[in-house]
């Protein structure tokens, strides 16, 4: 990463480290950054802690925000990226399952003790390039294990949230869950429901991006926490499909290995989509008495209302739900493309979901029977689409019958309905075709047309 005046990150978070120890402070890089630094992977970012008080972070800094001074943790802006740098602290009496209700400022090893997995309690230095190592995370992280720092119960008491970080970092990271810390998260995972929701929210983005998300899936269900996280997905793990479309096996299967095959660049709805498209399986599932099959009459109608009350009680924003639910409720129109109108085609063609309907389409064929043949049909006619522009505006608006003298009201909207339908039909194609066949139309009704 780097600023616009071409200063990387690392370089920035090395000089407020290097500012510091010059005013006679201590000061690291702290957490995930020293973590993906070891790994060889790019930190997003860099978070700093030292023996230096919030005032005297102040002081050493032009711009700082305090944004959680009683804590002992400021920002550092630097041009324009910021930079948490915390006060050394330990902490105690935690009573809600979140926050501390007592911080004392310490020393860096007993910062270090405090923290959440031993992954995550490395200390390092840039300026002398020495590691500090007081919670065996250098060793954990070469073997690749997730451990908490101390005993598991306790940690996870701290904060609940950490039994679902637990699973995300051994997802994202590819570690496994040591045996204590795994067997805690499953004894406490009903703790996990006293987590607010946008907090649960925030680490499943994390835990569902590619290419981890079809792991993390399985993670969350082996862990126990999925009841208390995303409890209509429970009903999948045992939900029979027919065996012609869906070889794979389950509904839960199916969204596994969905999961498995995001792109890397995956649209940040594009997971939850996947995820929530056949939610409501279950619930329509029925099965021929003749000939066994097993049908799942609705299930996008039902998914989408399904879907729209889970995202909502995730509180998600409103934006990302209605592409979200749309993508669900449309999802299974993509088998019908090859029989359809022109203009219902097109109008398909022409959503602003379309993008995010395709990929979730082609996911839903490779994680089945793996025939793309609707996919590239698709993608053939959207490039079709784009060598003819003029489809994507209406030929006439209100103003335009309006001014042919229509009254507005629904047989206003009516008819600029039936003209959008001639168009993506293509047999009005220009507005004086349609304001022409629109005069004809009033004419046969006795209406007005000057």
């Amino acid at each position: 990463m780097t600023t616009t005046a071409g200063i990387s990150s690392r370089e920035l978070a090395a000089s407020i480290v290097q500012r510091l120890q010059r005013a006679g402070f201590a000061a690291f890089w702290v957490g995930g950054c020293v973590r993906d630094f070891l790994l060889g992977r790019e930190p997003q970012d860099y978070d700093i802690a030292t023996d230096a008080r919030p005032e005297q972070i102040e002081k050493l800094f032009k711009r700082t925000l305090a944004v959680g001074r009683k804590f002992g943790v400021m920002i550092v802006v630097e041009g324009k990226q910021q930079f948490q740098v915390a006060t050394f602290r330990a902490e105690a009496d935690y009573q809600d399952g979140r926050r501390p209700g007592k911080v004392v400022f310490s020393n860096a090893e007993a910062d270090a003790q405090r923290r959440d997995f031993t992954v995550n309690g490395l200390f390092y230095d840039p300026i002398a390039e020495k590691l500090h190592d007081w919670v065996g995370g250098e060793k954990d992280l070469r073997v690749k294990i997730i451990r908490t720092i101390g005993a598991p119960e306790e940690r996870f008491a701290e904060d609940h949230l950490r039994l679902l970080r637990a699973i995300r970092f051994a997802a994202q990271l590819g570690f496994e869950i040591e045996p204590q810390t795994f067997a805690a998260v499953k004894k406490l995972a009903p703790k996990i429901e006293l987590i607010s929701a946008e907090r649960v929210r925030d680490e499943l983005i994390k835990l569902f991006s590619p290419p981890h998300a079809g792991h993390g899936l399985v993670l969350l269900r082996d862990s126990r926490l999925l009841p208390g996280i995303l409890p209509e997905l429970i009903a999948t793990l045992l939900c029979e499909q027919s065996p012609d479309y869906h070889p794979e096996g389950t509904v839960f299967e199916h969204i596994r290995l969905m999961l498995e095959k995001l792109p890397p660049e995956a649209h940040p709805s594009l997971p939850w989509a996947v995820i929530l498209h056949d939610i409501a399986k279950p619930a329509t599932a029925e099965r021929d008495a003749a000939s066994g099959a097993i049908h799942f009459y609705g299930h996008e109608k039902v998914g989408a209302e399904l879907a729209d009350r889970i995202l909502q009680r995730l509180r998600f924003p409103k934006k990302q739900i209605a592409e979200i639910v749309t993508c669900v409720r449309n999802h299974m129109q993509f088998k019908d493309v090859k029989q359809m109108r022109k203009a219902t085609l097109r109008r398909l063609l022409l959503r602003d979901t379309f993008p995010l309907e395709l990929e979730l389409h082609r996911l839903d064929c490779l994680g089945s029977h793996g025939n793309l043949e609707h996919y590239g049909f698709l993608v053939a006619q959207a490039e079709e689409l784009k060598k003819q522009p003029a489809i994507r505006p209406p030929l006439l608006t209100g103003m335009d019958l309006i001014k042919l003298g229509m009254k507005p009201g629904p047989a206003l909207g009516a008819l600029l309905g039936e003209i959008r339908e001639q168009q993506l039909q293509d047999e009005l194609k220009t507005p004086r075709e349609a304001k022409a066949w629109v005069k004809k139309r009033l004419m046969a009704h006795g209406g007005r047309t000057d």
